[in-house]
């Protein structure tokens, strides 16, 4: 499959006791407990320091997107620091957005709020954090380079790995077992 390959030029302003996990029709939809329920048709991830490490795809990724894949739209949102964007999301089913240098925390919250329905986010990087408090769910990830503090407390889940962030939209259960009340 080929990427959708997109340029952004410039941001715009744009309970139950039951858990409720349902998978399919390009959605996941999760019930939690005491917070809200979250019909998610979008996930919105950082690249660098996120999805890749000095411009390659972290071992396990590829197939944690490709599983997602058939339940929920993925995009890809980088400014390309390596130049390497294309060729590593090449045969992926994604959108890979290119964002400007400038204002990337209002970028990248623009273009989350720009979707239609519902979006988890991940990301580990400052300019993440107005993207991951905007989303439904924002996860964010304590990958080799670390974690911003403020991207951090924007979030609603915080995980040691990409992989482990991919794994709770995979396996929503775990997603329901964090953030209950």
């Amino acid at each position: 499959m080929a990427i959708c390959y997109n340029k952004l030029e410039q941001a715009t302003a744009a309970d139950s006791l039951s858990t409720g996990i349902y998978q399919g029709d390009a959605m996941i939809k999760i019930r939690i407990p005491g917070w809200k329920e979250i019909s998610l048709f979008h996930l919105v991830l950082d690249m660098n320091g996120t999805l890749t490490l000095d411009g390659r795809l972290i071992e396990g990724v590829e197939g944690n997107l490709l599983s997602l894949s058939s339940n929920i739209s993925i995009h890809i949102l980088t400014a390309d620091t390596f130049g390497t964007a294309h060729e590593v999301f090449r045969d992926l089913p994604v959108s890979l957005d290119l964002i400007p240098g400038k204002d990337q925390i209002r970028a990248k919250e623009a273009f989350l709020q720009g979707l239609e329905g519902d979006a988890a986010a991940m990301g580990n990087g400052r300019n993440d954090a107005g993207m991951l408090g905007s989303a439904a769910v924002g996860i964010a990830i304590l990958g080799p380079e670390g974690a911003a503090s403020q991207t951090v407390q924007a979030s609603d889940v915080v995980v040691r790995g990409v992989n482990d962030g991919l794994g709770l939209l995979l396996n929503p259960g775990r997603l329901v077992a964090t953030l209950r009340r």
